[in-house]
């Protein structure tokens, strides 16, 4: 197999983060900023989505991923995510298949109020179904940890929050990230909002990474809603992330 170059490697490794990270609708997707509010109990989410992340050396992406999301119990909700990922080389061959599936379970153990934020936590579990010869995973097993804030002031939302990456591929460290994000109800049927993010270095001499989203979405009534953004990098921008975005459409009951 062709070796790759440090710069391909983190390249792949930041749109393996981007690609997997999401959680409901009013909080989360389009973003890459996740929300510590799961899903109301005994409701559900279904996610139909694409995201795409262009850099020097290739684009990355799913087409489509399907994403479910189930109200557990009360403060309680699972996640899974199930991508068709697909790797398009500048110069090399496109590929297309099963990329890594992701599980979750998102706890909500403070509620907001007046006075403080709403606090919870939301592991995740990568596994490495996708194959990483064709760029379509991540080549092993990822974990991640993180804690996540969010409160309200009318039609102003902000949350936030990160974690910790474990994984364990071939060439790839260990690592942070950091996002924030805020919205406004510009609408009953219309939010818009935007993001920062930070990613301590992903691969050996790969440096650190930050970037922005900005987006949105509509609810075209109380069950069907359409979400979208789009961003770049802010820091190695060649080769983390020149261009990315997210298109969905979301049904909840």
């Amino acid at each position: 197999m062709k070796p790759y170059s440090v710069d391909y490697i983190a390249g792949a490794l930041l749109a393996c983060t981007i690609l997997i990270i999401s959680s409901p609708a009013l909080a989360g997707p389009p973003f890459l900023t996740d929300d510590p509010e799961p899903v109301e109990y005994q409701h559900h989410e279904l996610y139909i989505s694409s995201q795409q992340l262009k850099t020097r050396n290739d684009t990355t992406g799913t087409l489509p991923h399907i994403e479910y999301n189930y109200g557990a119990l009360p403060d309680l909700q699972l996640h899974i995510i199930v991508p068709y990922a697909f790797n398009h080389p500048v110069n090399g061959q496109r590929e297309g298949g099963l990329g890594d599936i992701e599980l979750g379970a998102k706890y909500r153990f403070m509620q907001e109020t007046d006075n403080r934020p709403m606090v919870g936590i939301f592991p995740l579990v990568e596994i490495h179904t996708g194959d990483a010869n064709k760029g379509l995973g991540n080549g092993a097993t990822q974990v991640f940890l993180p804690i996540w804030l969010q409160k309200r002031w009318g039609e102003w939302q902000s949350y936030g929050g990160g974690g910790y990456w474990i994984n364990n591929a071939q060439i790839a460290k260990n690592h942070w990230l950091f996002g924030w994000q805020l919205q406004k109800d510009i609408s009953d049927h219309l939010t818009l909002g935007g993001e920062i993010y930070f990613s301590t270095e992903q691969a050996p001499g790969a440096g650190s990474s930050s970037g922005f989203n900005l987006g949105g979405f509509y609810n075209l009534d109380e069950h069907n809603h359409l979400l979208f953004s789009a961003g770049r990098g802010l820091t190695n921008i060649d080769t983390t992330n020149q261009l990315s975005s997210y298109i969905g459409y979301q049904i909840t009951w």
